[in-house]
């Protein structure tokens, strides 16, 4: 039997739901630990007596480090297993982040975050990945896509936690805490997560840990003989590589990367600078952090998009948000001058959006690469992507720093989420282009 028949066929169970929970958790943290820097950033800045200049390179070393981590590390788990490293990777973000608390100068903060981003950048692709490869199909974009939105409730929940903590226990116990807590959650996965059977399938189909594993969905597969699908095989990572920008999947591949550096743009330019603006222009010290979460927080709609992904065009689904998005962010700047009511209004709607939109491109990449390259390809997009992260935060310090309008700083921050739009679009054309070539290739032969 397929592997995908066999879970297509199974009502979802509690061992599913475990290792939803530990994706779900990763994704959490992910976001809390990725997003802590800017709200700690006013504090920082106050303790320490520097400049909004000296706070950019702390702000881009953990999203700088996500990056390799994700280009370099992820990829790994094509080669050496999901698990394995899911488990180093969570162990290296939570680790970093307490020693992150105990840094006495910028220069130490600055190489703690950037170990920490290495750790960040690797995890969430093979959380994504892991989770996909035991869904049925026919569900799979909605439960990733649920399993994703704890990347921006975690960053939420971040805000609304460093606003209490921050003014009682000081900024180094906010990142205290965002390392602990996963460092036990390592400890959980370490015994609980199982490998994807996918991956032990197309390493060896006699493995005798898949008819265990998938015996804990249904107790039937302990008499079953599992295969893969006909067009999966073992590669290596340089032809996975290959497969990523062979001619079948370059166009999408690259209106991915466009995508999700785009969208992450947007993203960290909020989160990480919100706090430091809002100090500025007098608003109360708590509600920087609280609105930045409220931004994050929109990213449980990634739910519903998931429902939408498992019935309509993904790609169509994904460009809707996106221009609307564009509409959201581009009236902030104007809103700022109405009403803080209608500009924290505007904020939760461009959240809502951007992050459902972002949330739900790792299940669409998931779901357009093929098995063996499926890792590879989830991986290099959250790794270009994130260098989007480290061009928002200092495109958004430069404007800062220039004390440029409101009007103007989020009219240049809804660019990209038109660029998203048309990537969006792109992807499609080709991946119907791909799909008459094929047909009339098969027409041919017959």
């Amino acid at each position: 039997m397929h592997i995908q028949t066999f879970l297509d066929q199974q009502k979802w169970s509690g061992f599913q739901t475990l290792i939803f929970i530990m994706m779900f958790l990763v994704a959490f943290f992910d976001g809390m630990d990725t997003a802590v820097m800017g709200y700690i950033a006013p504090d920082l800045i106050h303790d320490w007596q520097i400049s909004k200049a000296d706070i950019i390179p702390v702000l881009s070393a953990a999203l700088i480090g996500a990056a390799i981590g994700a280009i370099v590390l992820g990829p790994l788990a094509d080669r050496f297993g999901r698990r394995a490293l899911l488990l180093v990777s969570v162990f290296i973000f939570s680790i970093g982040c307490v020693l992150s608390s105990f840094a006495i100068n910028l220069t130490q903060l600055e190489i703690l975050r950037f170990i920490t981003g290495l750790g960040l950048g690797a995890a969430l692709p093979n959380a994504v990945t892991l989770l996909s490869e035991y869904c049925p199909a026919h569900k799979r974009a909605f439960i990733v896509n649920t399993m994703y939105c704890g990347f921006p409730i975690g960053a939420a929940v971040g805000g609304f936690a460093a606003a209490y903590i921050i003014p009682h226990f000081g900024w180094e116990s906010m990142l205290l805490i965002s390392g602990v807590i996963p460092f036990l959650l390592c400890i959980c996965m370490l015994f609980l997560l199982p490998e994807s059977v996918r991956y032990l399938l197309l390493k060896n189909t006699n493995d005798q840990r898949i008819p265990q594993i998938l015996g804990k969905i249904n107790a039937s597969a302990r008499e079953q003989q599992f295969e893969l699908e006909n067009s999966s095989s073992n590669i290596s990572m340089l032809q996975a590589m290959r497969t990523v920008f062979s001619s079948k999947y370059a166009v999408g591949t690259l209106s991915l990367w466009i995508c999700f550096f785009s969208g992450l743009m947007i993203f960290y330019s909020i989160v990480n600078w919100m706090p430091v603006l809002f100090k500025e222009v007098g608003m109360p010290p708590h509600l920087g952090p609280i609105v930045s979460g409220l931004f994050a927080l929109g990213g449980i709609g990634a739910m519903l998009n998931g429902w939408l992904m498992d019935r309509f065009n993904g790609n169509y689904v994904i460009a809707v948000c996106t221009f609307f998005t564009a509409v959201c962010v581009a009236l902030l700047g104007t809103a700022i001058h109405w009403s803080l009511l209608i500009f924290i209004v505007l904020m939760i709607s461009a959240g809502t959006l951007q992050n459902t939109a972002q949330s739900s491109l790792p299940v669409l990449a998931a779901k357009f690469y093929p098995t063996e390259a499926r890792t590879t390809g989830v991986s290099w997009m959250c790794g270009i992507g994130r260098f989007g992260a480290v061009v928002g935060t200092l495109c958004m310090g430069y404007m800062a720093n220039n004390n440029m309008a409101w009007t103007q700083i989020f009219t240049v921050l809804a660019i990209p989420a038109v660029v998203m739009t048309v990537c969006m679009l792109i992807k499609n054309i080709a991946e119907n282009e791909a799909k008459d070539r094929n047909t009339s290739t098969d027409f041919a032969k017959e």
